[in-house]
């Protein structure tokens, strides 16, 4: 993984959390999961994943435990953020960030962690969030639009709330979705589309200009259709039961080892500009505060 260049990569990345036990009480992070994925082939280049030791074990209560399945025994040996802050910052920063819900949660929780060890924050290109952004597309055919509910309409298998494996069902399920948009673009009298005639329309005039611009026949051409957000979701991010890192499951199976990655040989800029919040044409953004 280069650390020079265009930084093309999109980061899909996923964090896991304990769960606050009362009011002004934060989150303090217990495991962090990225990959990064070539845009044009989409496929994984390279994957990290590792429990994170709480400054302060006390906070992973039994509810914490409930929700996500980390226990203090899991993370007593793992490192802190701050042995792992110069991998997460050469991981994210000036890339694309991807995943499902984010920008209401795993953004927020990376700058925490930052700020609480004295360190500016990663800033992306883009941010990516599935979440909205499926919702407008695809539509709440699915139910809820959570990750484990998309997974069971597309018969992914169960999520199994961890951090890279959540990761990698993200990008299947973002898969599945582009494909049957495209399908239902290109084949509107053809497939049942639960989108609005409205928008179906507009979509199949736009493949069809795509296809007569370049002379291409159907069969040569594909294209991933992307709406506009919706302006806000009802979602919550609440991490769910799983089980700790090299233990069994509750149905007794085995996690894999968390993929290794060497400590990259990062020197963080001086300053930052905090990050500020903004809505693109077509996906949510986080993006540099250029004040």
């Amino acid at each position: 993984m280069g650390q020079t260049g265009e930084r093309s990569e999109i980061v899909f990345f996923d964090v896991e959390t304990t769960i606050p036990t009362r009011a002004g009480r934060g989150y303090a992070l217990l495991e962090f999961g990225a990959m990064l994925v070539c845009p044009k082939k989409l496929k994984e280049l390279h994957a990290y994943s590792t429990l994170i030791r709480p400054a302060n074990p006390s906070l992973i209560s039994p509810a914490s435990v409930r929700c996500n399945g980390i226990t203090r025994e899991a993370v007593a040996s793992a490192p802190t953020f701050a042995d792992i802050a110069d991998t997460v910052y050469e991981l994210l920063h000036e890339r694309v960030w991807a995943g499902h819900n984010i920008l209401r949660f795993d953004c927020l929780r990376i700058r925490e962690a930052f700020t609480e060890i004295n360190r500016p924050p990663p800033s992306p290109k883009r941010t990516i969030d599935s979440f909205p952004v499926l919702t407008q597309t695809f539509g709440r055919r699915a139910g809820n639009m959570k990750m484990a509910t998309l997974a069971a309409y597309f018969g992914l298998g169960q999520q199994t709330h961890r951090s890279l494996d959540d990761v990698r069902m993200n990008l299947e399920v973002i898969k599945h979705c582009a494909t049957v948009l495209f399908l239902e673009s290109c084949l509107p009298d053809v497939l049942e589309s639960r989108v609005s005639p409205k928008v179906a329309a507009r979509r199949s005039r736009s493949v069809g200009k795509s296809l007569q611009d370049k002379g291409l026949s159907d069969m040569e051409t594909a294209s991933m259709l992307v709406s506009p957000i919706a302006t806000e979701s009802d979602e919550e991010k609440r991490p769910t039961t799983s089980s700790p890192v090299a233990t069994c499951s509750s149905e007794g199976s085995k996690l894999a080892n968390p993929v290794q990655y060497p400590q990259p040989q990062t020197t963080c800029p001086a300053a930052l500009s905090e990050a500020s919040w903004s809505t693109g044409s077509d996906f949510a953004v986080l993006k540099p505060d250029k004040s």
